[in-house]
């Protein structure tokens, strides 16, 4: 099993996201999807990112934006950065992730892949209701009951717990991917590593 923990508001993790699930499938191992709200993370054990986007190294800077844009082609994913909001809010398209996974699973990757799409992709702000409903009519949902599903306590207390829990367990960002519980990796360049790992649990 792989858990993998994720933010749509990062490129990284919509990188990772696309990556993965082709690899999932090469390996023959099914994926956990834990939607979690990143800026939590940042905000109890991560300021540093903060930090680092008010003060950046120039020279660091630079290279991070042409190693995004490497990757981006490498996957075949539009990407822009920075997008004209960011950071943006994601708390509702998270809320939605997770609404999915319990109400419709079938249509929570497909959910989630318009999201990073209207975002990194086509540049909109997917804390907007009307951006929302957009990623519904594209998925093939109804956006009544999206919206009033993604208000319930019990989804927004899911989000939080999963968000918890990912720190809870050595995680500073999205993504967070564990094999077997405990064995962490993180970020989008760790996936042959993963595929390394998963391969050696398959030969054993």
């Amino acid at each position: 099993m792989i858990e993998f923990f994720f933010d749509c508001s990062s490129p990284w993790t919509y990188l990772a996201f696309h990556n993965i699930q082709p690899l999932a499938k090469e390996v023959n191992v099914e994926i956990s999807w834990r939607p979690i709200l990143v800026g939590g993370i940042f905000n109890t054990i991560n300021p540093s990112v903060y930090a680092s986007r008010e003060t950046p190294v120039p020279a660091k800077a630079r290279y991070m934006k042409k190693d995004l844009g490497d990757w981006a082609r490498h996957s075949g994913l539009a990407i822009k950065m920075p997008p004209t909001v960011f950071p943006v809010n994601s708390v509702k398209a998270m809320r939605g992730c997770i609404w999915l996974l319990h109400e419709q699973p079938e249509n929570m990757v497909p959910f989630a892949r318009h999201v990073f799409e209207i975002y990194w992709g086509e540049d909109q702000d997917i804390s907007k209701d009307d951006v929302l409903t957009e990623v519904c009519k594209r998925t093939g949902l109804d956006p009544a009951p999206f919206f009033a599903g993604i208000s319930e306590q019990a989804i927004k207390d899911e989000l939080k717990r999963n968000t918890d829990e990912v720190m809870a367990r050595g995680g500073f960002g999205s993504p967070t991917i564990y094999l077997d519980k405990t064995d962490m990796y993180f970020g989008n360049d760790r996936m042959p590593l993963i595929r390394e790992a998963l391969q050696r649990r398959s030969a054993a």
